[in-house]
């Protein structure tokens, strides 16, 4: 027992539900130990609505391969617990980070309450595959020191302490997930924060599959610019206002006068 007295699973017997962040889209943008678990799962399920049958094409003959777009909560929980009753591997793979916007918390309650072992494996966010594709820097020197991931109201409750506007406030680098449906209502509230007109904005669309878009504008035109190039719902948005300074301060790490463990300037 542990000492919350939930029994302890028994290890050699059962088999492990792993999370897997399968990135972006790109197959080559999953982790090592990612791919590796999957060539190596008994089950492998995947979100198909987001990721590529390519990210899971590695695994072995031997394994169930299943689509979880149509299934319910229930329906995958009852085919992860199956597999690892038996004592096999699950490789339960998902979009980008498991841990962001990834419903991984309700299956991890199931889990725990069938005494079934899990762990998680990172993987890369579509902010920061967008970020990489269109060489952008998410922090500045000296201008643009925190970055944050959020998202407008929609489905999903989003309380006004975290809404985008109460983060545009403060000056940071912003990524907007889940919010493609209405570029205008986004717009209205970056404005809000009081972000100006000439805000830079990367619109990154289907990141890392092969038919990826980027698009770079301004507040000012950042609605028009979605709704002309047709970008749904995987869309990112990265507002960017370090971006605006061409000239900005260089990290100090490298200058010849900086001391620092390493270096003395």
């Amino acid at each position: 027992m542990s000492d919350t007295g939930t029994p302890i699973p028994d290890m050699a017997r059962l088999g492990v539900v792993w999370f897997i962040g399968a990135g972006p889209g790109d197959p080559e943008l999953i982790t090592v130990k990612g791919k590796r678990l999957i060539e190596d799962a008994d089950l492998v399920l995947y979100a198909g609505s987001l990721v590529p049958p390519a990210v899971v094409a590695c695994a072995k003959q031997t394994a169930t391969v299943l689509d979880s777009a149509p299934m319910t909560l229930e329906q995958t929980h009852a085919l992860l617990r199956e597999t690892a009753l038996s004592g096999g591997l699950v490789a339960r793979v998902h979009t980008g980070d498991p841990m962001l916007y990834g419903a991984v918390r309700e299956q991890m309650r199931l889990l725990d309450a069938d005494g079934i072992p899990y762990a998680v494996v990172p993987g890369v966010s579509a902010a920061f595959a967008a970020a990489a594709a269109a060489n952008v820097s998410l922090t500045v020197p000296e201008m643009v020191q925190s970055f944050a991931i959020t998202r407008m109201d929609g489905r999903t409750t989003v309380p006004e302490g975290q809404s985008v506007a109460a983060y545009a406030r403060m000056g940071g680098s912003l990524a907007v997930y889940l919010s493609a449906e209405d570029p205008e209502k986004l717009a209205r509230e970056l404005r809000r924060g009081g972000l100006g007109e000439d805000t830079p904005i990367l619109l990154a669309h289907k990141v890392g599959w092969p038919d990826q878009r980027l698009v770079r504008t301004t507040l000012a035109a950042m609605s028009q610019s979605a709704r002309e190039h047709g970008f749904g719902r995987q869309t990112v948005f990265l507002i960017l206002p370090g971006e605006k300074e061409e000239q900005s301060p260089a990290s100090r790490l490298y200058d010849r006068g900086f001391s620092h463990g390493y270096r003395k300037g």
